[in-house]
């Protein structure tokens, strides 16, 4: 069964946010959606030929992780994200997390914004260590490349420059302040909440 690509036109007028960036955005995204079908359909068919030692093969299977991981970041980003955003509720589990893990919120935030801001472009993320029982930010150079193994992802931040350029040029801090206005913190919390069940 193929992937569909999710629909966020929900987030057009997010404040921070240019519809123009956000349907460039979206457009991004359903190329990974697109590209992610398109390479198991090709796989799926060499499987059947028993071409699996080939060249082609090889490398479709290594593209397989940058398109199918730029799919679900993109999912998973757009999903933390709300036009007015919400506020993280200081009494949920994932803020008493966050502070026991990073001493206070305010700390968390600042190492997480700080690996934003960092040179290169690729993702921020969150990560629930289920097996530690820890949180941890975690910058992904690419989109298959980084991810900590085990770890289930809570909150996440594109740093491509095609999260940003369009409404803020090089000023990539000004574009992460525009993202936590617009992060919609009941889904964070959520994740949160399922991942760290017993």
């Amino acid at each position: 069964m193929p992937y569909e690509a999710k629909n966020f036109e929900h987030l057009l007028g997010t404040k921070g946010f240019s519809d123009q960036l956000l349907k460039n955005h979206f457009t991004l995204y359903q190329g990974y959606v697109n590209n992610t079908n398109k390479i198991a359909e090709l796989l799926d068919a060499l499987l059947k030929e028993g071409k699996t030692s080939t060249l082609e093969y090889a490398e479709l299977k290594r593209r397989f992780g940058w398109e199918f991981n730029g799919m679900r970041l993109h999912e998973y980003y757009f999903g933390n994200m709300i036009k007015d955003g919400k506020e993280l509720d200081k009494n949920s589990k994932l803020f008493k997390k966050i502070t026991e893990d990073f001493r206070t919120y305010e700390n968390w935030e600042k190492d997480f914004k700080s690996t934003g801001t960092m040179r290169g472009i690729g993702w921020v993320v969150l990560y629930y260590d289920k097996m530690a029982d820890r949180l941890l930010n975690a910058w992904i150079n690419e989109h298959d490349v980084g991810h900590l193994s085990g770890t289930i992802p809570i909150l996440i931040m594109d740093v491509f420059e095609h999260a940003f350029m369009i409404d803020y040029g090089l000023k990539r801090a000004d574009y992460i302040e525009a993202f936590f206005k617009a992060i919609d913190w009941s889904i964070v919390a959520n994740r949160f909440d399922e991942a760290s069940k017993k």
